[in-house]
């Protein structure tokens, strides 16, 4: 069934440039007679913040009310969607951003895969404003962890740049079933908690650009165009409000101090953007929309989805996992 609201793709407070040239920044500036100024970015520390506390989300579970985390909820999902087929492929997260979920998935993916005896695999960083400095401490944690420092486009990586990334290397190939050793490791991207942030032609440009350079992609959102998804950022805000002293202790970060409780930026920001993530977001059919209509052959590609509860009543995990079937 479609959802009652429609999408809008409205825009984020995390995503915005700040230009001058943008509204309402350009009336502003030109009020004050200062057209020439340049208006600074949302601040990179604070950028930085929020992503610390998306992290957490995904990471981490409520006690008693919350079984597992989604970044583990998502690692299941993929193993059980793909099953034995999972140590096919490289896993590379085109949005990484300061890692996110994908080191989280990486452990809980290869624990399963150690668990049936099957060959583990490799999660890449990647993004088009890459942010080497919190990958490279993520790579130190997992053999099965590597990171592109160059900026990745994942409307237009070209198919070379794909198999390089997916290239797991002589060490790799070791690990691989037998019979396997010729074969070339199969592309399968992430898009954590990502897609909703592009606008309709920029999200046909990345699905003709992964339909043309890999063999399969996972959607996962923690949000939905429903209420249950508007009122889930709220608690979210509140819970930063009652836990930043621990996150300020964990991240050794005055700032989550100054920014939550002085100014309160933070809360703001999560809340008011959460909102718009959930009214960004596609539903299944939509994603089915842009993946025949982005110009890419999609015959032969098989997509599965579905609504997973992680925090009852409000905490659910929309999921897209499409795969590529080999031609007989």
């Amino acid at each position: 069934m479609a959802p009652l609201i429609p999408r809008l793709h409205l825009f984020e407070i995390d995503d915005q440039p700040w230009y001058v040239n943008s509204f309402p920044l350009r009336s502003l500036y030109a009020f004050a007679g200062a057209a020439n100024i340049t208006a600074p970015r949302f601040p990179p520390f604070l950028r930085a913040r929020v992503q610390d506390a998306l992290q957490a989300l995904w990471n981490n579970s409520t006690p008693y009310i919350q079984p597992s985390s989604p970044a583990r909820l998502a690692a299941s999902l993929l193993y059980r969607t793909l099953g034995r087929s999972t140590s096919d492929y490289t896993f590379i997260d085109f949005c990484a951003g300061s890692g996110g979920p994908t080191p989280a998935i990486e452990r809980s993916v290869n624990h399963r895969l150690r668990a049936a005896a099957l060959p583990e695999v490799d999660f890449v960083l990647t993004d088009l404003h890459p942010n080497p400095e919190a990958w490279a401490r993520a790579a130190t944690k997992s053999d099965h962890i590597r990171y592109e420092s160059s900026p990745v486009d994942a409307s237009a990586a070209d198919a070379a740049l794909v198999a390089r990334l997916a290239d797991r290397g002589p060490l790799h190939g070791l690990r691989r079933r037998k019979g396997q050793e010729d074969r070339r490791p199969k592309t399968f991207r992430l898009f954590n908690l990502a897609f909703h942030h592009f606008d309709d032609p920029l999200a046909s440009a990345i699905m003709k650009n992964t339909l043309e350079t890999s063999d399969g992609f996972a959607i996962f959102e923690l949000q939905a165009r429903d209420f249950a998804s508007l009122l889930g950022p709220l608690l979210f805000g509140i819970g930063l409000i009652l836990l930043a002293p621990y996150h300020a202790w964990r991240l050794r970060s005055w700032e989550v101090i100054v920014f939550t409780y002085l100014i309160p930026i933070l809360p703001f920001v999560l809340t008011f953007d959460g909102w718009v993530s959930a009214l960004r977001t596609r539903t299944p059919d939509e994603v089915k929309q842009l993946i025949a209509n982005c110009g890419a052959d999609s015959s032969g590609w098989e997509v599965k989805s579905g609504i997973q509860c992680h925090l009852w009543p409000v905490g659910y995990m929309n999921w897209i996992i499409a795969t590529k079937t080999p031609p007989k």
